[in-house]
């Protein structure tokens, strides 16, 4: 049974007009919603977010909506339970928190921000675009004598790539415990030093000066201390954030804790990419890298959270308790992460089994995998270690099969061919060396012979243009016209095409892979015997854009990558005009015609291309299923620098913002369909935190993780 209640008696004729109504503003709710209407004394307040949290069920719970142009709002399907519910928008303070049951209707008056209370609600690329980017005539580095960075970084852009894909990508830079420095790293310090402190604590040390090596050191703690020193001064944003309009207001954050505060997830999944009605209603399962070897689940239809410990083959197994550390400004000494198998990844296949990328054992690599083996891939690429291995989980038996690879594995994905081969990336030149690997599941399955069942390949292009793989140079090595090339690239995206028998990936640029070659996508036929007939082509950015991160492939064949010049990109292999091989082609400079980008949204770091953006996207999912309910082939970038999810939708992005906890921060997206008779209320997209600290946002160190679910609605008052 409805409750109605008419909410223009108060408002008053002005408000009336400032929402744009010429009638009394209604709202319905159902039994299980909450309902009402956001005013302020500018009269109705549309494009604002209403929050309602509770903590009566299992783990925490949260859901969040967006007011609709007459300031309205209906918060639906919640769990019985007692909510506080507030709201917060852009211009706006957030209101108190007021306490209500499903089927309450609730008024909120709203107080107006201040410029510097505004900001602190901006998504994180409005801060983090405020770093002071080098110039372009500083490059390339002329060492620690000259402008202290290193002679390996060559450009601007290499420069940008690796702030985005080597700082953003694990941290959420902009979000308040970023811009702002703990004390612990202040008290007897200068602002420079205070930077070399902090990107010394915690456990990802070692990472860090990996990162700062490749950059300059002194390089970075000047300006990221002139930035955060300005940010100390009261510097505020130089752009502002639009509130959500269109359909971007029909959109439904739900959103549960899972693992500990100490722990992070990289990803999550839900179902089979290839069919999403497969484990409707299951349990949600994660993938927890560096932090833990416990796999978080979280049972949506009851909320539940729990764990499950992933084995190990080798009791040597490296721990990150074992890496080099520092304090902690909100640990201390303390080593949160205890994690031996660096669960990376995580799939379902179309039986519901749960597949991870994880490390098995120490690096070394057993004899089948060495020259002198008789596997054929070891015959042609020797692989003497490998850092992470395959895992299966059953859960209807609780049953763990531990797959022991030569090859690295970083992402994985299901072909659905006669194997059903299950392919892996292997992240970067440095990871995996420079090939692509393959488990043949069939086999797998039949045999459980983990030997016998895998294989991989060097990635070589067909430079002498005959249309087969033979003798070729190595990657190192000037293109020979009567050879085929070997290239270094590794793949970081991986995804076998749904219309033929390609394998599509992609190379990451100079700021992750710290080689000099640019980004890639990467195409791949495995040929007859992959080992020995697979051959690539690669493909560049258009110019003016560089950094390709992440890819996947719509039913249409259509090819799409984020690039960390601010773009969403579309490559279409169909409009190519020129050769596709041959000695002109090493470079992957051919086809600029299959190209086609799109800027993401928000601001550019000043003195930059306008023409690129400091958004940041860790990868992109194409929906091909019309799961979420935006069309079919649809491409949602997990956009962390605006902490959205961004969706191309008739050349124009739907930018879904979630505004709470500040530093909404993901990884990977997939989408799963529990009931289609049901219609939105059926279907939605799966995502977890991505942030390697999720104690860096909203919350502080109390704060979990979080598994979201994203959902749709034909309008904002749906229910």
């Amino acid at each position: 049974m409805s409750l109605r209640r008419t909410l223009a008696g108060y408002l008053g004729a002005t408000a009336l007009l400032h929402a744009g109504a010429a009638m009394a503003a209604t709202v319905e709710i159902s039994a299980n919603g909450i309902g009402g209407q956001v005013t302020s004394d500018k009269g109705a307040e549309a494009g604002v977010w209403v929050i309602a949290e509770t903590r009566d069920l299992p783990t925490k719970y949260a859901k969040v909506v967006v007011t609709d142009d007459q300031g309205r709002f209906v918060i639906p399907q919640l769990p019985a339970a007692n909510y506080k519910v507030w709201v917060r928008g852009y211009g706006l303070q957030d209101t108190a928190q007021q306490d209500a049951r499903p089927g309450k209707v609730l008024d909120f008056k709203a107080a107006q921000a201040s410029p510097k209370q505004d900001a602190q609600n901006y998504p994180g690329m409005y801060w983090y675009s405020m770093l002071d980017i080098p110039k372009p005539e500083e490059f390339p580095g002329t060492g620690d004598k000259g402008n202290k960075m290193p002679e390996t970084m060559k450009s601007q852009a290499q420069w940008v790539d690796t702030v985005k894909n080597m700082c953003q990508s694990c941290h959420a830079l902009g979000t308040r415990g970023i811009r702002e420095i703990p004390k612990v790293f202040t008290e007897g310090y200068d602002s420079q030093t205070a930077w070399a402190v902090r990107t010394q604590a915690g456990q990802a040390q070692e990472y860090m000066a990996t990162v700062l090596a490749s950059m300059g050191p002194e390089k970075v703690y000047d300006l990221f201390s002139k930035w955060t020193d300005r940010i100390a001064a009261g510097e505020l944003p130089f752009d502002k954030p639009e509130r959500p309009k269109g359909i971007e207001r029909n959109v439904v954050f739900t959103m549960w804790d899972w693992a500990a505060p100490t722990r992070y997830q990289h990803d999550a999944i839900s179902t089979d990419k290839r069919n999403p009605r497969v484990n409707a209603n299951g349990l949600i399962y994660g993938s927890s890298e560096e932090s833990s070897d416990l796999v978080p689940t979280l049972d949506p239809v009851n909320n539940v959270a729990s764990t499950i410990k992933h084995p190990y083959l080798d009791p040597n197994t490296p721990s990150s308790t074992d890496a080099p550390r520092g304090t902690s400004a909100y640990w201390g000494d303390e080593p949160i992460w205890d994690g031996h198998t660096s669960i990376h990844n995580v799939m379902m296949d179309e039986q519901g089994k749960v597949w991870f990328t994880a490390r098995l054992r120490p690096p070394a690599n057993p004899d089948y995998c060495k020259q002198g083996s008789d596997l054929p891939s070891a015959k042609v690429a020797p692989q003497a270690t490998s850092l992470r291995q395959l895992s299966r989980f059953d859960p209807a038996t609780g049953k763990w099969d531990l797959i022991n690879t030569c090859f690295t594995t970083h992402h994985l994905y299901f072909d659905d061919d006669a194997n059903q081969t299950l392919w892996t990336s292997s992240g970067g030149p440095g990871l995996g060396g420079g090939i692509v690997g393959w488990l043949n599941t069939k086999q797998y399955r039949e045999t459980l012979d983990d030997v016998k069942s895998q294989g991989w390949t060097p990635l070589i292009i067909d430079t002498n243009g005959n249309g087969k793989r033979d003798a070729y140079v190595e990657h190192k090595d000037p293109v020979d016209p009567t050879k085929d090339k070997r290239i270094a690239a590794s793949f970081y995206g991986i995804m076998p095409s749904p219309v033929d028998d390609t394998i599509w990936g992609q190379a990451m640029d100079r700021g992750f892979s710290r080689i000099d070659q640019p980004g890639y996508i990467v195409r791949v036929t495995p040929g007859p015997d992959p080992a020995n007939t697979a051959l690539a082509e690669v493909y560049q950015p258009p110019e003016g854009t560089f950094g390709p991160r992440g890819l996947d492939i719509g039913l249409d064949g259509v090819v799409w990558t984020v690039l960390s010049s601010g773009h969403l990109a579309r490559f279409d292999r169909k409009l190519c005009k020129g050769p596709l091989n041959g000695p002109t082609t090493a470079d992957g400079k051919q086809c600029p015609e299959g190209w086609k980008t799109w800027r993401m949204p928000g601001p550019q770091f000043r003195g930059l291309d306008a023409s690129g953006s400091a958004n940041h996207a860790y990868y992109v999912w194409v929906d091909r299923y019309n799961t979420f309910g935006l069309g079919a082939n649809v491409p949602i970038a997990s956009a962390n620098g605006s902490e959205s999810l961004l969706a191309l939708v008739n050349d124009q992005f739907v930018n879904l913002r979630n505004p709470y906890p500040l530093g909404f921060f993901t990884k990977n997206v997939d989408g799963r369909i529990d009931d289609p008779e049901t219609g939105w209320k059926g279907r939605g997209l799966w995502s977890t935190t991505g942030t390697r600290a999720s104690f860096h946002g909203e919350g502080g160190k109390e704060a979990s993780p979080k598994v979201y679910k994203v959902q749709m609605r034909p309008d904002p008052l749906a229910h």
